[in-house]
């Protein structure tokens, strides 16, 4: 087996562990022997709709939902050339969330449509091909990072201005509660609503990804050597929409997930990025499941945010690549 695939292959193998391990987190005491019965369906009725109806559902979404942020930041830090750029340091995922909330809390359509994904992947599109036109006219890093803070902000704006028309008291709250991102209470319908999205989203995004090889040499000469940088710049607008925007309507926005993973798998996968795309999206999943089990175990009155877990870990590797960029 070549190197290539040495590294995926191990974090899919940590991945299954992980969410196996995730499976038993929880104030319902769940035993290996219970999830194995569950399997076989052979299990408890009780243990059965623990393990199949609620945590399976949960750690599904969280999987995925690492999987495409973690694969949307390795490929937006590669076609940038930027270490910092990440879906919500660059707005798609404030963006997404504006689209979200706004069907949702108008009353334009109910929590479980299709058209909630399909409103945050157009706001996540008109963020993302925002910020492609400031790339693709050379701009440098730090004036397109104020650019996506300034998206990030007017999208933050646009969000408030829907908190503020929020019908009552109780649908501001909730969306605040949503906005924190999380996968508590989410059923399989969730898992099936980001589904579609997600997966097309991220195959757009891997496909004909030794282009973004080439590009780590230069724009003249990725183009030199016969890469269509408008279809690719295309292409990742459409990926990053369609996956961050389908997740995001799900689980609300959960950050920095795209800016640390990538950085912690590079050591063992080189700087190519053909080579860290697929293995950032399954270290960001195993990093979003072991989350939701942190968050279950953890005894607080009200359940922990996974926004604000990831955060906790996500801004100090956002402080340490600033200085280390110095």
């Amino acid at each position: 087996m070549t190197h290539k695939f040495t590294v995926p292959l191990g974090l899919l193998f940590a991945l299954i562990a992980a969410s196996a391990i995730s499976m038993l987190a929880g104030d319902a005491r769940i035993l290996p022997i219970d999830i194995g019965r569950w399997l076989i369906g052979v299990g408890d009725p009780l243990s059965a709709t623990i393990l199949g109806e609620i945590r399976a559902p949960r750690i599904a979404l969280a999987a995925f939902t690492g999987f495409v942020l973690g694969l949307a930041g390795a490929a937006v830090q590669a076609f940038l050339r930027n270490p910092l750029a990440e879906p919500s340091l660059l707005g798609a995922s404030n963006c997404a969330a504006l689209g979200a909330v706004t069907v949702i809390y108008l009353g334009l359509t109910g929590t479980l449509s299709y058209a909630v994904p399909l409103a945050a992947c157009l706001s996540a599109l008109v963020s993302v091909i925002l910020l492609l036109i400031f790339a693709g006219r050379g701009v440098s890093s730090l004036r397109l990072i104020l650019a996506g803070f300034a998206v990030s902000a007017l999208a933050g704006a646009g969000i408030s201005l829907v908190l503020n028309l929020a019908p009552n008291a109780f649908a501001a709250l909730e969306i605040a509660f949503w906005l924190l991102g999380g996968v508590e209470n989410r059923n399989w319908n969730h898992v099936y609503l980001a589904l579609p999205g997600g997966v097309l989203g991220s195959l757009l995004l891997v496909w004909r990804a030794r282009g973004l090889d080439a590009l780590v040499l230069e724009e003249d000469v990725a183009r030199s050597l016969g890469v269509n940088l408008d279809a690719m710049r295309l292409r990742l607008a459409f990926g990053l929409a369609l996956g961050v925007g389908s997740v995001v309507a799900v689980t609300g926005v959960i950050g920095f997930i795209g800016l640390v993973a990538p950085h912690l798998v590079r050591p063992f996968t080189g700087h190519m990025p053909s080579r860290t795309l697929v293995a950032s999206g399954l270290l960001g999943a195993i990093i979003l499941v072991f989350a939701d089990a942190f968050i279950r175990i953890v005894p607080t009155q009200m359940e922990l945010k996974m926004g604000v877990v990831t955060a906790f870990l996500g801004v100090p590797m956002l402080l340490y690549l600033i200085r280390r960029a110095r």
